[in-house]
């Protein structure tokens, strides 16, 4: 440090340390703060990578990748997956609250049973609110007999996952999460742990709900890597500025110095 005996002594008043301090304890922060934004674009850099993998790979069967009892891994989210069935209209249900294009709306859900004693629940699409939030929607019903569908695979929500919070009282043939462990209680076979979103089905619907959108991998988590060096320039200026006002102090003071000692000086003068 340079010379405190000097015109560095100003360093050591209490105004000075406490700046000391917070420059000290800015410094830590915007690196932690920096590190944790870079962890960040790494993890929704490598969940894009994944999920456009999953997206754009050639469909595999659903009993590849998901059963009864085997929960869905992530690693497996969104992959398309195909699967043949009969679709079990007497079981089917709307997920409430599922706005799409800044509508209010109902996913449709409706298990298709793939063998005896087995089904998986099937996301055939968005329809739209009734008119009041009582009214149950309307809802094109699936095609009759064997059908082929290719979908998006998904994970069983939970609060956890998806935010959004259970809750009792709802109407007859309503739920408020996609959960196969939870939809399956009471019927009559044994669901895959997890769900499809479907993209095409063979034959197709003469009326069918709308489809729900590929998701959006975004931007692979590119403001994430913004902010971190943002964060770590902040350091840059904090410690640029602390020293700048250090540099302007001494500046000051000498110039202060150096007025009083001409004043001092030419007081002599004329007092000689």
């Amino acid at each position: 440090m340079p010379n405190l005996g000097g015109v560095y002594r100003f360093l050591l008043t209490p105004r000075w340390l406490a700046l000391h301090v917070v420059v000290l304890l800015v410094i830590p922060a915007f690196v932690f703060l920096g590190r944790w934004q870079f962890g960040r674009f790494e993890e929704r850099s490598a969940n894009s990578e994944r999920v456009t993998a999953n997206i754009e790979a050639a469909p595999v069967p659903l009993e590849r990748l998901a059963a009864a009892g085997r929960p869905v891994s992530e690693d497996d989210r969104f992959r398309r997956v195909t699967v043949a069935g009969t679709y079990d209209q007497g079981h089917a249900l709307v997920v409430r609250r599922r706005p799409q294009e800044g509508r209010n709306g109902y996913y449709v859900l409706t298990p298709l049973v793939t063998g005896p004693g087995t089904a998986v629940i099937v996301n055939r699409g968005w329809v739209p609110a009734g008119a009041t939030a009582d009214a149950a929607p309307e809802v094109p019903p699936p095609p009759p007999g064997q059908v082929t569908l290719t979908g998006r695979l998904r994970p069983s929500e939970t609060e956890e996952s998806s935010g959004i919070r259970e809750r009792p009282g709802l109407p007859p043939g309503q739920v408020l999460l996609i959960n196969a462990g939870k939809i399956g209680q009471g019927l009559p076979y044994r669901l895959v742990d997890g769900y499809v979103e479907l993209t095409e089905q063979q034959p197709e619907a003469g009326a069918a709900p709308a489809p729900v959108p590929a998701p959006d991998v975004g931007s692979g988590g590119g403001l994430n890597l913004a902010y971190g060096v943002q964060w770590w320039l902040f350091i840059g200026i904090a410690v640029g500025g602390w020293i700048l006002l250090i540099r302007r102090e001494v500046a000051e003071r000498k110039a202060q110095e150096g007025s009083e000692s001409s004043v001092a000086s030419k007081a002599q003068t004329t007092a000689n």
